[in-house]
């Protein structure tokens, strides 16, 4: 409960709430657990706090709810996809793959020190809106197949390709990101896939996290969600790399 406390907080500001609760249930479930069974549970779990700090970032007026609607519709389809695939194959030769793109989001952020500090939509708003769409949906199909650094990934492609700051991007990527885990939370209880003692203890307390997150990105400002972005980010390669290498 600590675990997906914390997790809730982070995510709802950066995303990468996947690196601590994923970690957390591998220690604390039985050994042997099949996979989509931990993945489907660390799905209830987050499902509560992305409700929630989306809820805050909607209520908050930070961007309008029609600029969610396509993006949110898109990300659910794609999680779906990626979660058929999760019965079909294996994720863990995402990680060198994701290791790779995270380096490189760090390093073009640390590189570009204005990025994401104002914002300035490089698009008019129908390509800004299909765009947003076509990200949201690549993204929503590796949130429902693997899913670590989803959150961190929406925001820096929302501010590197759609010139938002890291605030909206952030309130976009929430709500993306809501729709992507709620799509595979579905499926993953659909298919039984999921511990609910575990599941339900984590989720009350993802969401308190959640909320608490989205309250002080929105009081902070972009500068500060950017600073934070780039702790998670290294946090997430030092992570994965340390996978990649024992493996």
């Amino acid at each position: 409960m600590l675990a997906a406390l914390l997790a809730g907080f982070i995510d709802a500001i950066v995303g990468g709430g996947g690196l601590i609760t994923v970690p957390a249930l591998m220690i604390a479930l039985p050994a042997g657990t099949p996979l989509p069974t931990l993945l489907g549970t660390n799905k209830a779990v987050a499902c509560t706090g992305t409700t929630l700090a989306a809820g805050k970032f909607l209520w908050s007026g930070a961007l309008s709810w029609r600029e969610m609607l396509g993006p949110v519709l898109a990300s659910a389809v794609g999680a779906a996809g990626g979660v058929w695939l999760t019965y079909q194959v294996h994720a863990d030769f995402l990680r060198p793959v994701m290791l790779g793109l995270l380096v490189g989001m760090l390093a073009f952020t640390l590189l570009q020190p204005d990025l994401g500090r104002l914002h300035a939509p490089r698009f008019g708003l129908g390509h800004q809106r299909g765009l947003a769409a076509l990200i949201a949906m690549a993204l929503g199909c590796y949130d429902g197949f693997f899913g670590p650094g989803t959150g961190s990934l929406l925001i820096f492609l929302f501010v590197a390709v759609l010139g938002f700051d890291f605030l909206r991007a952030s309130a976009l990527a929430k709500s993306v990101n809501w729709a992507s885990n709620l799509a595979a939370m579905g499926l993953f209880l659909w298919q039984g896939s999921w511990i609910p003692s575990v599941a339900l203890s984590m989720a009350a307390a993802n969401g308190v996290g959640g909320y608490l997150g989205a309250r002080v990105a929105l009081s902070k400002g972009s500068s500060w969600i950017r600073a934070v972005f780039i702790g998670v980010v290294g946090a997430l390669i030092l992570r994965l790399a340390w996978q990649v290498l024992r493996a």
